[in-house]
């Protein structure tokens, strides 16, 4: 008995492959770890060095999340976030492999997995995430950030900004109809 594989449809021939997304995820992760390990390289830890009259380059260990959130806890946290990150992760998968025509979508959801799980590897790797970017003004000091950090935040700027226009077409078309 021979078996002959499954004609496909003329949408399975066409839907793009999610891969290229993955790829944009690694560019990311690959860039913000090697960035991390200039830092850890050059700097000790607590060290600075003034770029500008606005802006540092330090090197800063968060054991927590966003804006040091959960940091003065005793460990546990680490776990927690990596937990978030995978879980993360099989979920943006996931959504790529549904969704890869949608490009800004893909984009958003691709950035967010790359700047997660560099972060991941921080936690991982050393207990702590590797902070360098430091901006500052008057003596008031934003929160120090990485690649992954601006990662994170633009794919979260796009996802929402892709909801608020994929809901103007829905409404658009309905009104149409």
């Amino acid at each position: 008995m021979s078996s002959t594989p499954a004609p496909t449809t003329d949408l399975q021939a066409r839907k793009p492959a999610y891969w290229p997304w993955l790829i944009w995820a690694a560019l990311l992760i690959f860039v913000d770890q090697i960035t991390k390990q200039w830092i850890l390289n050059i700097f000790e830890y607590g060290d600075w060095a003034p770029i500008t009259s606005f802006f540092n380059l330090v090197r800063a260990h968060n054991t927590g999340a966003a804006f040091s959130f959960l940091a003065s806890h005793d460990g546990w946290q680490r776990w927690l976030f990596v937990g978030i990150g995978v879980i993360a992760t099989v979920l943006i998968i996931w959504q790529l492999r549904k969704h890869p025509q949608q490009k800004f979508f893909c984009f958003s959801i691709a950035s967010i997995l790359g700047g997660a799980l560099g972060n991941v590897i921080d936690r991982l790797q050393h207990g702590y995430v590797v902070d360098f970017l430091d901006f500052h003004l008057g003596g008031w000091h934003y929160p120090a950030f990485n690649v992954a950090d601006i990662a994170i935040c633009v794919g979260a700027a796009c996802l929402i900004l892709d909801e608020i226009l994929r809901a103007r077409r829905a409404k658009r078309t309905n009104t149409a109809a």
